[in-house]
């Protein structure tokens, strides 16, 4: 609700719309309407014209499913005729599944079978399956309903302005373009470490993890924009996708057994709603091999994991080490580095002389934090990827052929190989074991002091 409010208060949305809220409860337009505002007081305040918002509100309440249609199809049909007469053109439906995903196949066949998908858009938050199988079985059931350029399943770490940030900084600058691939870089690492713990989440995260959670959905994905090769054409949504989807079938399925560590954090199994027993993963570090001419042989490192020392979210390319006695002597490696949290930002680090008489090498950051750019005002990614849908652009989006390749890649974490997750101190940067995939560097992120753009 914040987003699409966003969009509104930057003349992103249209100027005739209708606000549609359907769920089982029986809240009511007055109850649904009190609801929005509080979310919306959460952040900057509810706008100053707020009675034309909940003038233009509507809830629908009790279930909606293929068998029963409830009044979500007349209320729908009231709202259309009512924006038709205001605007003179019929308008552009958007469903936004905020809902658990079990839900999922029952709301699209009520969408289909209710005559709602005529030139609707559907927006599917994640986790769009939770294994090769049930991914397969879902999107067959929606492809029957829409057709694929009415799906929208929504990954909001890819309208990160930080994510985005990639595509202009290899594409339109040689300084980078030119070192990007397996030539120069010996390693990249994804790392999202998180402070918080899982306490109002236990019974979700016993059902998923944070492999399920974060690994196939979100770092996958983050993956696959920071290695693929250049789109034909940056403009064209398609041309976008069809290189991202590339990369995303050059994935090399995980080997568990040597480039995966599971990790739990010491307290977990106290928690309500958390089997005294579980083995659910809090932290997972993996290595993954894209086997495509410019990544061969270079591996992507993904780290994330709750109740850990910093909040992160940060892209390091690990540059290769000169063949020169300089740098063999140099501090750390050279590095190109993304934050892609919030505003995002972009920094070098880079070996250069200590100041002073001797001839002695040091360590440097050279910072850009795109907060600092002028010309341009950053929106939440939520804001952008709806702005996105209701302009019909795909290219943030994930594709039905791109995560059935991340789920053929991440499906032996699935099997009975599933290495057993390792205990980490709270406050810590999760099992040592994982310190061993990023041989013989290390990791990034804990050996900087700023990030960019923090």
């Amino acid at each position: 609700m914040p987003a699409m409010f966003e969009l509104r208060a930057r003349g992103l949305m249209p100027a005739h719309w209708r606000l549609v809220g359907s769920a089982g409860d029986d809240l009511g337009t007055d109850g649904f309407t009190a609801i929005l505002r509080a979310s919306l007081e959460k952040g900057g305040g509810p706008p100053p014209d707020w009675e034309d918002v909940a003038a233009r509100t509507r809830y629908v309440g009790g279930f909606f499913s293929a068998e029963e249609p409830g009044d979500l199809p007349r209320v729908l049909a009231e709202v259309r005729g009512e924006l038709l007469e205001e605007s003179g053109s019929d308008p552009l439906v958007v469903f936004f599944l905020a809902v658990p995903p079990s839900a999922f196949p029952s709301i699209t066949q009520g969408i289909g079978r209710h005559g709602l998908s005529d030139g609707a858009r559907v927006v599917f938050e994640k986790p769009y399956g939770t294994s090769s199988e049930s991914f397969e079985e879902l999107d067959a059931l929606v492809k029957r309903t829409l057709s694929e350029d009415q799906v929208f399943r929504i990954d909001h770490f890819l309208g990160k302005e930080g994510v985005q940030a990639i595509y202009t900084l290899r594409f339109a600058n040689k300084l980078f373009g030119a070192q990007w691939d397996r030539h120069s870089v010996a390693q990249v690492q994804i790392d999202v470490p998180e402070t918080l713990n899982v306490a109002n989440r236990a019974s979700f995260y016993e059902a998923t993890g944070a492999a399920l959670d974060m690994l196939v959905t979100h770092l996958f994905q983050v993956v696959s924009q920071v290695a693929m090769d250049t789109p034909y054409d940056l403009a064209d949504p398609e041309s976008v996708l069809f290189e991202r989807d590339a990369v995303l079938h050059r994935f090399r399925p995980l080997d568990v057994e040597n480039d995966v560590v599971l990790g739990q954090f010491e307290g977990y199994r106290d928690l309500d709603g958390v089997d005294p027993h579980s083995e659910q993963d809090t932290f997972v570090a993996a290595r993954l091999w894209v086997d495509s001419d410019r990544w061969r042989g270079v591996p992507f490192i993904l780290r994330t994991g709750k109740m850990m020392a910093r909040k992160a979210q940060l892209v390091a390319l690990v540059l290769r080490p000169e063949d020169d006695p300089l740098s063999a002597v140099a501090a750390r490696p050279n590095t190109i580095e993304i934050n892609f949290s919030g505003a995002g930002g972009i920094s070098l680090g880079v070996t250069v002389k200590a100041p002073g008489p001797e001839a002695r090498l040091s360590y440097g950051h050279a910072v850009l934090d795109l907060d600092d750019v002028p010309g341009g005002e950053p929106l939440s990614p939520y804001a952008s990827l709806i702005d996105d849908v209701l302009r019909g652009d795909r290219s943030l989006f994930t594709t039905e052929a791109g995560l059935r390749a991340a789920f053929r890649s991440f499906e032996p974490l699935l099997g009975p190989d599933r290495p057993r997750p390792l205990p980490y101190e709270p406050g810590g940067w999760g099992p040592a074991e994982a310190r061993r995939l990023v041989a013989p560097f290390g990791w990034m992120l804990e050996q900087l002091d700023r990030v960019p753009g923090e």
